[in-house]
């Protein structure tokens, strides 16, 4: 009775104990390959819910420059919408060129068995469509100017076709 008694005090005294800090390891974490999406480090997760499309907030826009013709300074900005209604897609068009170059970065949400991720890269507009390069997950994507200054988007993946509108944020 004696040995149960104290068995029952040493788990209470325990239990109100704080527990120790795990030691901090000191090897560095391995590097990310190439399918890994890192974790967006400062996100509110009751604002973000998960699968959304998220970018780098480091992402910057550069305005055009006096000498950019007009039909491809207005594709310059941050651009979101969703495909299908569902899927949540971001586009930066950072830089233009007087050519129709562009860099831009892209993300996505959830999209079929796809996890979010953001590429950056570059494109071309030719006409009133935007064709960026193929990105990291294979799929291709296109976006139009539209008369009412929104994009329709084309997200191609794995044989499938997705579509939306995009508008300037």
């Amino acid at each position: 009775m004696r040995n149960t008694m104290l068995a029952l005090a040493a788990v209470t005294l325990a239990a109100c104990q704080s527990a120790p800090e795990a030691p901090q390891s000191a090897a560095p974490e391995p590097a990310l390959g190439p399918a890994t999406i890192p974790s967006q480090p400062g996100l509110d997760p009751a604002v973000v819910s998960p699968g959304s499309a998220v970018m780098d907030q480091s992402v910057t826009i550069t305005p055009p420059a006096k000498g950019i013709p007009t039909k491809y300074a207005a594709f310059s900005g941050m651009w979101a919408g969703r495909l299908e209604g569902m899927y949540e897609g971001k586009l930066a068009v950072q830089t233009i060129s007087s050519k129709g170059g562009v860099t831009v970065t892209y993300a996505w949400g959830i999209l079929g068995d796809n996890n979010p991720g953001e590429a950056a890269g570059e494109g071309r507009i030719v006409g009133t469509t935007l064709k960026l390069g193929r990105l990291p997950n294979g799929a291709d994507v296109s976006f139009m100017m539209l008369p009412d200054a929104t994009l329709a988007a084309t997200y191609t993946l794995a044989g499938q076709t997705y579509t939306g509108v995009f508008i300037r944020q």
